[in-house]
């Protein structure tokens, strides 16, 4: 009895202490599942965020839901304005019809050119700086930009496009994609690089759904915007053109903007005359962005006040549409149009008109101040190019058979990749729309050689050409920002020494020996800079007869040449080597020249190349997938 109890007893004490164990793990596993959702959840916080590529991945792809629900919008109200002001369908494209009001044609552009060029006025007199886009940030900026900004970008080429101007709507949506993507970057407090992918997502996004295509998308931001192409932008980038295309193809429909359903197969020699077309669409591509220069110079010489001077570019607009109403718009609906009839649906002197009157639209409309790109506006002009450029093929060599198609899409193309500068995007553009790999690799032949004769000829794409014209030397998208920021200010010493220049040459030789330093400044009884005085050229002078009578300011050098604060550290390489001197004052402006302190040549190269190096290993750094190396490791 007494070992039944005691049994009893320690069978209940027993399951009493399984209850508690099991009570205990119970705790423990729901404590622990609770640790591992927070360590999930932190994972996307602020500032576990830029730390994490799957969290940098996540929001790249939440960005491209973004951008493309901005792209639809955008687009339909252009849509909405055409069909309103210019009386077209409202699922057509303005370029797209032929059959316009004469009266709406003249009216549209030039009442609208007036209401855009008093908004733009206001827009300026409100904020007057110059707004910065996605190359140029990325370039320059490491990225940063302006969302409001972006969004006063984006209205005003909305209003271009409704009033029926010859400008790209790309313009709006990759500035409205990647002024986002930037301003959730700086949000999330990320470093240079990654805000510059991030911007890449915008506009790869952007492009993206524009066009239905997010291979074309990538690779836009992966050619323009980035400047680059590495495992660690890969994911982001891609990510968020694909996401783009989905909600686009949900929202619109799956086809790309055009499409092209026949097989395309080419022969040896079609490659000979891809090539022509290649070198023969450099020079169009060429006339058009030196076109829109030079519109913009006649522009500037007008006694019209600034905000006249889009109504005037679309009158005249306006006058070159009665006759070619396609050149209204961007371009998109012409595109289809000319894939779909090719050079049957115009003579070739109709065909030959067109280009031109495609050219000077676009040049009038960007000139007079319009705002746009002129991405679609190529991608048109290109596609009439080649239409024209079939027609004379088959009247020429009968002989050689290939759907005209061919021809149209390779000089689309190739007149595109030379205006914006971007051949992968172009050839991925038009393998999208094709799924043809003969069609393809036609139209690569003549992107190619396109894009060299471009580059040799001019070196630059229309969007690095508008900002050489603005005194902006950059020639690609590659990151040279870091180098503006290495400024004398962070450069310069300041122990220095000052002298009058009155102050004999005795005198100076003793205050300072030659074990004091090599340099003196001379400054006059205002303080402002007058050169400096080697030392060891002083002492050996001193040595001289009629030293006695020699004074500080007979010995100073380099008078005319001195540095400011505010200067990057490229600059000064010029000083330097203009002056001749290895070290030089930093005075505070060229008026006052108050010496702030000074800088030597030897430092400032050090610098600059030790600056260059680590920018180099950073990049370097960006391919860490490839050896295993992790962003967190």
């Amino acid at each position: 009895m007494l070992l039944t109890d005691a049994g009893a007893w320690g069978a209940a004490h027993q399951g009493g202490d399984v209850a508690v164990t099991i009570a205990h793990d119970k705790d423990f596993h729901a404590r622990r599942g609770t640790l591992h959702l927070r360590t999930r959840a932190r994972l996307f916080t602020r500032h576990a965020i830029r730390n994490s590529e799957l969290g940098l991945a996540v929001v790249a792809a939440a960005m491209g839901l973004v951008v493309a629900l901005g792209v639809v919008a955008v687009r339909e109200l252009v849509g909405g304005m055409h069909a309103l002001l210019f009386g077209v369908s409202i699922e057509t494209h303005l370029s797209g019809t032929a059959t316009i009001a004469p009266w709406r044609i003249l009216l549209v552009p030039a009442v609208g050119g007036l209401l855009y060029g008093v908004v733009a006025f206001v827009m300026w007199r409100w904020r007057p700086r110059d707004i910065v886009d996605a190359v140029e940030a990325n370039a320059l900026h490491g990225g940063r930009m302006s969302l409001s900004d972006s969004l006063r970008l984006t209205a005003l080429t909305i209003l271009s496009a409704g009033v029926g101007a010859s400008v790209g709507m790309e313009a709006a949506f990759t500035q409205l994609g990647s002024g986002t993507a930037s301003r959730i970057g700086q949000i999330l407090h990320l470093r240079r690089n990654d805000l510059r992918t991030f911007v890449g997502c915008g506009a790869a996004a952007a492009i993206a759904a524009a066009f239905n295509a997010p291979l074309a998308g990538a690779f836009y931001a992966f050619e323009l915007i980035i400047g680059s192409y590495t495992l660690a932008t890969l994911v982001p980038v891609v990510l968020a053109a694909i996401v783009a295309t989905l909600v686009t193809r949900v929202l619109l429909g799956q086809d790309p903007i055009f499409i092209v359903n026949s097989h395309l197969p080419l022969i040896g020699g079609h490659y000979i005359v891809m090539v022509a077309m290649g070198v023969a669409a450099a020079g169009v591509a060429i006339a058009a962005m030196l076109g829109v220069t030079l519109v913009e110079q006649w522009s500037r010489r007008l006694r019209a006040p600034s905000w006249a001077r889009p109504a005037i570019g679309g009158l005249v607009l306006g006058g070159i549409a009665v006759s070619f109403p396609q050149v209204l718009g961007s371009g998109h609906g012409g595109i289809v149009n000319t894939l779909e009839t090719g050079s049957s649906g115009y003579e070739l002197p109709v065909l030959i008109g067109l280009i031109l009157a495609k050219m000077i639209g676009s040049a009038v409309s960007i000139g007079s101040g319009f705002r746009g790109g002129m991405f679609s506006s190529s991608l048109f002009l290109g596609s009439l190019f080649g239409a024209a450029c079939s027609a004379i093929i088959h009247r020429a060599f009968p002989w050689m058979p290939a759907d005209e198609a061919i021809f149209i899409l390779a000089g689309m193309g190739a007149v595109a990749a030379g205006v914006v500068g971007a051949p992968i995007t172009m050839i991925l553009l038009v393998l999208e729309a094709t799924a043809d790999f003969s069609a393809t690799l036609g139209v690569t032949v003549a992107v190619i050689v396109s894009s060299l004769v471009v580059r040799h000829w001019f070196g630059y794409s229309f969007a690095t050409w508008r900002f050489h014209l603005r005194g902006v030397a950059f020639h690609s998208p590659h990151d040279i920002g870091w180098l503006h920021d290495l400024r004398v200010s962070k450069l310069m010493r300041q122990d220095f020494s000052v002298v009058p220049p009155q102050m004999a040459l005795s005198e100076l030789c003793r205050q300072f020996p030659l074990d004091q330093g090599r340099r003196v400044f001379v400054v006059n009884e205002t303080g402002g800079y007058e050169g400096y005085v080697d030392l060891v050229e002083a002492h050996r002078t001193a040595l001289l007869d009629g030293a006695e009578e020699i004074s500080a300011g007979e010995l100073a050098h380099a008078a005319d040449h001195f540095l400011t604060p505010g200067q990057p550290v490229r600059e000064t390489l010029d000083v330097f080597i203009a002056s001749a001197a290895d070290i030089l004052a930093v005075v505070d402006d060229p008026v006052d020249r108050r010496v702030l302190g000074y800088l030597s040549e030897a430092y400032a190269l050090r610098r600059y190349y030790r600056e260059l190096e680590t920018r180099h290993q950073e990049e370097l750094g960006d391919d860490a997938l490839f050896n295993g190396v992790s962003r967190t490791g």
